[in-house]
């Protein structure tokens, strides 16, 4: 049986909130889990105290049992120093899109054709009074 430590999500329509659980990973997110070990509201403020309550000795019991956190729990892990932090690297998550690439080379133009405006006018001037 493979173990799980993940979020299953309550709240209403746009008001999210998660209960932190060790379920059976063939187990659907919001169905049956095992036990529930925590609370996570993203609504609070990230400072918040509130934002993430686990009970840390069940989660170490169950990690000890070869449950595996997924990727946003186990972030939480490692905030909570549970787990060792892992160096994560995704290149291509900070390279713009096409459609920003191209406002970005549309705004560098228009700003050199100010930039080439505004100097046209000082060195006529410059010409003007020599």
């Amino acid at each position: 049986m493979s173990m799980k430590i993940r979020l299953a999500r309550g709240g209403s329509n746009k008001r999210p909130f998660y209960a932190i659980v060790a379920s059976d990973s063939r187990m659907p997110r919001d169905g049956r889990f095992i036990e529930k070990l925590g609370t996570y509201n993203p609504l609070l403020a990230k400072d918040s105290p509130e934002r993430v309550k686990m009970n840390l000795d069940r989660v170490k019991h169950w990690l000890s049992h070869g449950a595996q956190p997924t990727e946003r729990v186990a972030r939480m892990l490692e905030a909570a120093d549970v787990l060792p932090k892992t160096v994560r690297n995704n290149p291509k998550a900070a390279v713009p899109g096409k459609k920003a690439k191209a406002r970005a080379d549309e705004k560098a133009k228009k700003a050199e054709a100010a930039a080439a405006a505004a100097a046209a006018p000082v060195e006529a001037a410059a010409e003007a009074s020599e």
